[in-house]
């Protein structure tokens, strides 16, 4: 039985240089391509808080990519933010910068913030998915060997949860597991069906 008759007549684009994003939509088995554009503006305005700023960036992202939508393309854009105590925290700058993030993390519950727009020449449906996660307390030694084997400059708060700190680190989730991974897949699957 094929899934998805209702996406026969849309080619579908991933627009992520995320390799855990990819990984997120080859499970769902349906046909898509990744395409990727330069210097895409991820910047938001300073009043936004907490799920309001990577649906934000998510719809520029879009915007980003409109003249590609054509009435036969559907078109995917995500961000993903940690969110903790009011403070955003993104991709890392460098080694110095991860560590200073991961020790804030550090003992804490803090919120991971998917926001995804789907979108078609006519018609954009944007949401946003939040998990949260509880990190036991992390020394500086386990700090240190994570940033320096695991080099998490790619990943917002500076860890994958997939990798080596998910698996001595986080004592509790709530939430999509996958979310936290980069991608709120079951979110993405019930709106694709509704296309």
């Amino acid at each position: 039985m094929k899934m998805f008759n209702n996406l026969d007549k849309y080619k579908i684009i991933l627009a992520s240089n995320s390799p855990r994003r990819r990984e997120l939509m080859d499970g769902l088995g349906i046909p898509y391509e990744v395409l990727t554009l330069p210097d895409i503006d991820e910047s938001y305005p300073a009043h936004l808080s907490g799920e309001e700023i990577p649906e934000h960036i998510a719809r520029n992202k879009a915007a980003a990519y409109a003249s590609h939508l054509t009435p036969e393309t559907l078109l995917i854009t995500a961000d993903t933010i940690v969110w903790l105590d009011g403070k955003v925290y993104g991709k890392p700058s460098d080694a110095s910068d991860a560590a200073t993030m991961l020790r804030a993390l550090s003992g804490k519950t803090h919120q991971v913030i998917t926001g995804v727009c789907i979108s078609t020449s006519d018609h954009t449906v944007c949401f946003s998915t939040t998990s949260e996660v509880t990190f036991a307390h992390l020394t500086d030694d386990e700090i240190n060997y994570y940033v320096a084997n695991f080099k998490p400059f790619d990943k917002a708060g500076s860890y994958g949860i997939q990798e080596w700190i998910g698996y001595i680190g986080v004592e509790n989730i709530t939430g999509s597991y996958f979310n936290i991974v980069g991608l709120p897949i079951q979110r993405v699957y019930t709106e694709l069906k509704k296309f």
